[in-house]
């Protein structure tokens, strides 16, 4: 077997492996009330698997090929659905040799110590990605697209875990910004 054909072997077992526990933690069914105020028959709870150790790591190893694919060198979200995955991915491509900066995107500017938006060693000149845990419409990762770019970013791609097909791909595609995910809802249902 190849290293190619090997870690395609590695990259499918491990999408596999956090697709189960995808469903035994994070994707429920019944009925939801979105943040949006939309009604949902599911509800995908992606912070029960990133902040599982085990989870963590497969989504950071999922989607590190995607971030490189990119020519990502930081990687960032909006607080509190990209936190752990920021965690996990600069914890991840440290161990591979290649550890890319970590930054977090507050939903609004501090109005107190360092006024910040963005949290953490943020480097404009690097390029990044701005991840999060579920995309619906890009509600969330657009404000921290917004903020990086308000602040003469370079944003190279928008990745999630679960992208629940509702318009956020379109609205990354309209300006743009390469959108991927691990995973669409339709995967689990």
């Amino acid at each position: 077997m190849t290293r190619a054909t090997s870690d395609t072997a590695d990259l499918a077992a491990a999408r596999a492996r956090l697709r189960e526990i995808l469903l035994q933690r994070s994707i429920r069914f019944g009925d939801f009330t979105l943040s949006s105020g939309a009604k949902s028959r599911y509800y995908a709870d992606v912070r029960q698997t990133s902040l599982d150790p085990e989870g963590a790591l497969l989504i950071a190893r999922l989607l590190d090929p995607i971030l490189e694919e990119h020519g990502v060198r930081a990687v960032g979200g909006l607080t509190l659905g990209a936190d752990p995955i920021v965690g996990a991915l600069i914890t991840w491509t440290q161990i591979q040799g290649r550890g890319l900066s970590g930054f977090l995107v507050r939903k609004a500017e501090k109005t107190h110590g360092t006024a910040r938006r963005i949290e953490g060693p943020f480097d404009k000149a690097l390029p990044c990605a701005i991840v999060d845990d579920v995309i619906t419409k890009g509600g969330s990762a657009l404000q921290a697209f917004e903020a990086v770019r308000e602040a003469e970013g370079d944003v190279r791609v928008v990745a999630c875990v679960v992208d629940r097909n509702e318009g956020g791909g379109e609205e990354f595609a309209s300006r743009g910004i390469p959108f991927r995910c691990i995973f669409t809802i339709q995967e689990f249902l």
